[in-house]
């Protein structure tokens, strides 16, 4: 068995000028939220937090696929207290860090992986895009996720959205509320690159206390329900219904 010391990094950073790009790639598994990934993910967070120089933090995946959700080959084996606990600690630096956050998505982006999505301050998405809570689908709900995404929801989209477990375009999405911008896959980079000079142009001290005032509801709201919505998901994910669906659903992947 290789090591983490040996493993192949899974998330990339880069600066460019005033933008820190922190870059999902795990393509064995379609940028799941294994344990690696999301401590890889949260260690570049915290570079380009802690580098005076970066205005603007962009996330975003080096092949067409955002993020898959939770690792359910990791969930299966070893339950999911611990990784739960990881994905409601990401989501909330992601919503306390002062510096503008914005998911670029180029193409599918399920389950936990909307989470990540909804954290962020701003969501460019290609118009083809594809999203879908699918976890009523596998006897689970989108409870850490929840904390995230149902305040970007509308009431009547988070109920379809999480009931059904059918999927959405990126411009479906705006209109739910959790893209604030669709554009064709061939105009992504380019509209990316303008809204990250355009955000760069804010003051240091501008963005943080912007960023401040814009998420403080949202962070009342983690750390009000997170450890609730954790024992929830940890006890489903254990449960014998999702065990067996999860067993499912990776023998048909193989």
């Amino acid at each position: 068995m290789v090591d983490d010391a040996q493993a192949p990094e899974l998330v990339h950073y880069a600066v460019d000028g005033l933008v820190a790009h922190v870059t999902l790639d795990s393509p064995h598994n379609r940028n799941a939220l294994s344990r690696q990934l999301v401590t890889e993910l949260a260690e570049r967070l915290e570079r380009a937090e802690a580098d005076p120089e970066v205005r603007v933090v962009v996330i975003t995946s080096a092949d067409r696929v955002f993020c898959s959700g939770a690792d359910l080959s990791e969930a299966s084996a070893d339950g999911m207290s611990a990784g739960v606990q990881a994905i409601v600690g990401l989501q909330r630096y992601v919503v306390a860090m002062s510096k503008p956050v914005v998911a670029v998505v180029r193409g599918p982006v399920r389950a936990g992986g909307i989470g990540i999505v909804a954290a962020c301050d701003i969501v460019l998405s290609a118009a083809e895009a594809s999203f879908a809570l699918t976890e009523v689908k596998l006897g689970l709900t989108a409870a850490v996720i929840s904390l995230t995404v149902l305040p970007r929801l509308t009431s009547r989209a988070a109920a379809y959205a999480c009931l059904s477990g059918a999927a959405f375009s990126g411009t479906e999405a705006v209109a739910m509320g959790l893209v604030t911008r669709a554009v064709p896959a061939d105009e992504l980079d380019e509209a990316a690159a303008a809204l990250c000079a355009e955000l760069a142009t804010g003051a240091p001290q501008g963005l943080r206390e912007t960023k401040a005032l814009l998420a403080r509801d949202l962070l009342e709201r983690i750390d009000a329900r997170a450890d609730e919505m954790a024992e929830l998901s940890a006890r489903l994910f254990g449960s014998d219904a999702a065990r067996e669906a999860m067993a499912a659903f990776l023998s048909r992947k193989r």
